[in-house]
């Protein structure tokens, strides 16, 4: 049972952004201060990244544990009412986010998902981030997920 009217439910989830999050903005300073310059949300790209980094070939996601339910990670349940409605729109995000990486590995791009419970909601995020920049440089065209959250 939820512990808000349905209204208001609906008014609280249609606030919760898609681009320029708080997580975002924090991996984009951190980048930002150490000389990395980039583009958001390429639309050329499949999945539109986060952040883009044309000179390296290199696309971040930040994703929001909840929307694309990341394993074990507490800020991923789902909700009690409607939990078909849910698992379906859980699994449809997950579906597309795999299609998007699939597709930006074939074009040779690196692709690197930063978590959002990897982040913390205050901080510059120095030193939670600071295996970023080597990842960015190293050439390869793999895949990167932080944090793992493999317990």
């Amino acid at each position: 049972m939820d512990v808000v009217d349905n209204s208001t439910r609906s008014r609280m989830m249609a606030g919760i952004r898609s681009k320029n999050t708080l997580p975002e903005k924090h991996v984009r300073s951190f980048l930002h201060a150490r000389g990395f310059r980039y583009l958001i949300h390429d639309k050329r790209l499949p999945g539109s990244p986060d952040i883009v980094l044309p000179r390296y070939k290199v696309a971040i996601f930040v994703h929001g544990c909840f929307w694309h339910q990341h394993r074990k990670c507490k800020k991923a349940a789902t909700p009690k009412t409607n939990q078909s409605k849910w698992a379906a729109k859980f699994a449809k995000n997950r579906e597309r986010d795999r299609r998007h990486l699939a597709a930006l590995e074939n074009s040779e791009w690196k692709v690197i998902v930063i978590w959002e419970c990897g982040l913390t909601r205050n901080s510059d995020n120095s030193e939670a981030l600071q295996w970023l920049p080597d990842a960015i440089r190293t050439p390869s065209a793999s895949f990167k997920e932080w944090p793992l959250n493999d317990n």
